[in-house]
């Protein structure tokens, strides 16, 4: 049932169904706030309330925000006129080769060891649904059925691009699937990223085949052909080819990668805000994010992170009262976690940026084997299939995102720590009888030690499969997915940092942040009330946790650290600090009011 707490369990239960056939009629919104009542939020389905945005598949054009669009809930597919046609002539061009029965890989042969067997032409469609069949041996928990509709929509954009040789009527029937949010029964575990993504590919075909399990909104997990009908879906039909272009391809790897790369990059921003507030709390001082620093070190990602930093904090045109309270204190410099938050939090987006361009490209790549070149009369076979690039790549952001774990929770020990931060033990008064803030840092410290094992790049392994045909693989899956999985680990670790900045601030009362810090804060405070006493924390752990999922704490201080950006921009000294004070500014007066 949908009382399950956690992502291994949304098996097909009869009673669930039973349960459900009185929605077979409503609105999918309101039977996502059915099943959105009985699961942990990170586990939740997304709608729209109003029209989805239209999602044209081109081939050449989907970006990572895109197929998060489609994971989300909010867009419809459509297929550009062009890639239509493009695909209308591959399948012409192949069509013609198997009436010649010309000898081509995964056409008139088997696959893999079995390539120098050939295929009769009364066997050739029996020969693609049974490599379906075959293929269909994964293992593990499903993925969430958002995130199996990312991996449909990523496979029909490769269609798009007209290289794989599938007829336009079965693009056509995965696009009603997609729209419909019918998506298969797909499980986590069973790829080694090479021939690409064969095993929960060949899952996801199945299901559209009408075997298997699929999800629709009014059923949950149910028969694949029941879901089929009560949509008034076809199923697929395949021809030649058709079976080998729907699995073969690194989709899995490259669709749980972009939503690892969504999320980081959201994170990423909201890290960098975050650790402005434990700064200020912490009384620390701002000279190290000096323009001077960070210009002769020009790091892309560091000058953006130290800039943030500065449009933050106290400057005359963005007073904190907290900063201003210790001016004339003789702190010359402050411990890594403060001092280096550019040189740490920076690297960390220039490889998100990085990992973005790959995986961008990935997209919007043709990975199937063999392609077919309709205007130039060839098939070809190759290796596009091996995911070693976005292996590689979502290895690499595993290990960054990390980072910020790891820097967040030893700022998040400092704001804890009487010895460090002046601020009461645990931020929490009466302490012995209240423990306070205590088990937060030992969630965190828990996920952090979690994200270092999670960290080890599963792209150094490689096994050989299939006889030994494919005795090179990337272990891409299991990239993507721990890469996903420390995503998730690094919001809750900046979240409970975010909480005890919080609770510190109140500790400093009068007194006041800056503008934006203090909007952040009265954010938290409307789901969080300051730790008076010893409380059930968990919910509103949760709700933090969420704030930062959805990208809230950026969105309140975007637009000012805007107009800061531009102000530096059009001054470069605007928000520089004097050198014998943390705060004040020593250049002269000006007319800040007809700049603004």
């Amino acid at each position: 049932m949908f009382g399950q707490t956690d992502d291994s369990h949304y098996d097909y239960d009869e009673d669930l169904l039973n349960s459900r056939k009185a929605y077979h009629k409503s609105s999918y919104a309101g039977y996502v706030d059915i099943y959105n009542s009985h699961i942990p939020p990170c586990h939740r389905l997304h709608t729209s309330n109003g029209a989805k945005r239209i999602l044209e598949l081109d081939g050449h054009s989907l970006t990572v925000d895109d197929l998060a669009d489609c994971e989300r809930g909010i867009v419809e597919l459509k297929l550009e006129d062009e890639a239509r046609k493009r695909i209308k002539g591959a399948r012409k061009f192949l069509e013609k080769i198997a009436e010649e029965h010309k000898i081509v890989y995964g056409i008139t042969t088997g696959f893999g060891t079995f390539a120098n067997v050939q295929i009769s032409t009364e066997d050739m469609k029996q020969l693609q649904l049974n490599l379906i069949r075959s293929h269909a041996s994964g293992y593990g928990a499903p993925l969430h059925p958002n995130r199996a509709r990312m991996l449909l929509a990523l496979r029909i954009n490769v269609f798009a691009k007209g290289h794989s040789g599938i007829s336009i009527e079965n693009v056509d029937r995965m696009i009603a699937a997609f729209n419909a949010f019918c998506v298969s029964y797909v499980p986590e575990q069973g790829t080694v990223g090479c021939s690409g993504d064969l095993c929960p590919l060949a899952h996801l075909a199945l299901g559209l085949l009408g075997e298997g399990k699929m999800w629709s909104p009014s059923t949950g997990w149910a028969p694949a052909e029941q879901i089929l009908k009560m949509n008034n879906l076809e199923k697929l039909e395949l021809g030649p080819k058709e079976g080998l272009a729907l699995i073969n391809g690194t989709q899995m790897v490259s669709a749980l990668g972009a939503l690892a790369v969504y999320r980081a990059q959201n994170l990423a921003k909201q890290a960098d805000v975050i650790a402005a507030l434990s700064l200020d709390v912490l009384k620390g001082t701002t000279k190290a994010y000096d323009t001077k620093i960070h210009k002769v070190r020009a790091h892309k990602g560091q000058n953006e992170v130290a800039r943030r930093l500065r449009s933050l904090l106290h400057s005359e045109l963005n007073p904190s009262e907290i900063a201003e309270s210790h001016r004339h204190c003789n702190r010359v410099q402050d411990a890594y976690t403060l001092r280096c938050v550019p040189q740490v939090h920076g690297v960390v987006h220039d490889t998100i940026e990085f990992t973005k361009n790959i995986i961008t490209t990935e997209l919007n790549s043709a990975t199937d084997n063999p392609l077919i070149f309709p205007e130039e009369e060839e098939i070809l076979s190759g290796g596009n299939f091996h995911g070693e690039y976005p292996a590689k790549a979502l290895d690499y952001l595993a290990i960054a995102v990390h980072e910020l774990a790891q820097i967040s929770e030893r700022r998040l020990e400092r704001l804890i720590n009487h010895e460090l931060s002046g601020l009461p033990t645990f931020l929490v008064k009466n302490g012995g009888l209240n423990s306070g803030f205590m088990a937060v840092q030992l969630c965190s410290a828990s996920l952090v030690s979690e994200n270092k094992v999670l960290c080890h790049p599963s792209s150094a392994d490689s096994i050989p499969t299939s006889c030994a045909q494919e005795d090179h693989v990337s272990m891409g899956g299991f990239s993507a997915r721990k890469a996903l999985k420390v995503v998730e680990h690094t919001e809750a670790v900046l979240a409970m940092e975010l909480l005890a900045a919080c609770q510190g601030m109140e500790f400093l009362k009068p007194l006041k942040s800056t503008e934006p810090l203090q909007r952040i804060y009265e954010l938290v405070r409307k789901i969080s009330p300051a730790v008076e006493e010893d409380r059930f924390m968990h919910p509103e752990v949760q709700k933090v946790i969420e704030l930062v999922r959805n990208n809230k704490i950026w969105e309140v201080v975007e637009p000012h650290i805007e107009v800061m950006a531009n102000l530096e921009n059009d001054r470069p000294d605007v928000l520089r600090q004097e050198m014998n004070s943390p705060t004040g500014l020593t250049l002269p007066p000006r007319d800040y009011a007809r700049v603004l």
